[in-house]
């Protein structure tokens, strides 16, 4: 594992992919910030966070034969390997809020952004960005369900630790991955899921709210959800979302 530390840079995701080739990184390079000046979340979100206070850290993974049309079972991977530090260090009820969220009991605690490097109809190397809440108590007001691991513990967590334990347990989970143990990865990832398999309002982007339960996770990704006629119905990243917590 290399750890490189910045004091401030604009995306650990960015300088990752722009340095990853040409200094030849090895796999489970990280590149942690105390700040970003332009973090990102899924489809362009901003991720913000205080200086100094949380993790923000992306970790580059490199693939021999991952295909394209797997690429979600990283995504679970990932997730699951931030969920597993959590729920064995503190005692609070953590989710997977899919994608890749970590939710503690209905609060954000946790955002996951992937880009992949893509050659034919394989992945060559993903960078994994990771903003996690851990010292900072007090967020945006237009920010909402959100907390940190102070928030639930209060206590003061030593990041550098809580680091290192996270980038041991995504290696342990993305080992699934490399051993095409798919099934395993779903298995565990459904179980983890936040509202899985009961009754909740959604919403859609069309803001036509509906009850309906989430079911299953498509090979793509895709959130698949029964509704009241017992019909399916299936939806991208950002086509819905919960209407109530």
């Amino acid at each position: 594992m290399n750890i490189i530390k910045l004091n401030a840079i604009d995306s650990t995701n960015s300088y990752l992919k722009n340095n990853a080739v040409k200094n030849n990184f090895e796999s489970y390079t990280v590149v942690v910030a105390e700040k970003q000046t332009s973090g990102r979340g899924q489809l362009g979100a901003v991720w913000e966070s205080d200086l100094g206070k949380n993790l923000t850290f992306s970790v580059l993974i490199k693939f021999l034969d991952l295909k394209i049309t797997d690429q979600f079972y990283l995504s679970m991977a990932v997730a699951l390997g931030v969920l597993a530090v959590l729920k064995k260090q503190y005692t609070t009820t953590f989710y997977i809020k899919w994608p890749n969220d970590i939710l503690a009991e209905n609060n954000k605690v946790a955002g996951i952004l992937i880009e992949n490097s893509i050659v034919g109809s394989f992945i060559k190397n993903s960078v994994i960005g990771i903003g996690l809440n851990v010292n900072q108590t007090n967020f945006s007001k237009n920010i909402e369900y959100v907390t940190s691991l102070k928030n639930i513990s209060s206590s003061e967590i030593n990041r550098d630790s809580l680091l290192i334990d996270i980038i041991n347990s995504i290696e342990y989970f993305v080992e699934f991955v490399h051993k095409k143990k798919f099934l395993k990865l779903k298995e565990m990832y459904m179980e983890a899921l936040y509202k899985y398999n009961l009754p909740a309002m959604f919403e859609d982007s069309n803001k036509e709210v509906f009850m309906g339960k989430i079911i299953n996770i498509s090979v793509e990704g895709q959130l698949v959800i029964e509704l009241e006629n017992e019909k399916t119905r299936k939806f991208n990243l950002k086509e819905i979302k919960f209407a109530s917590r």
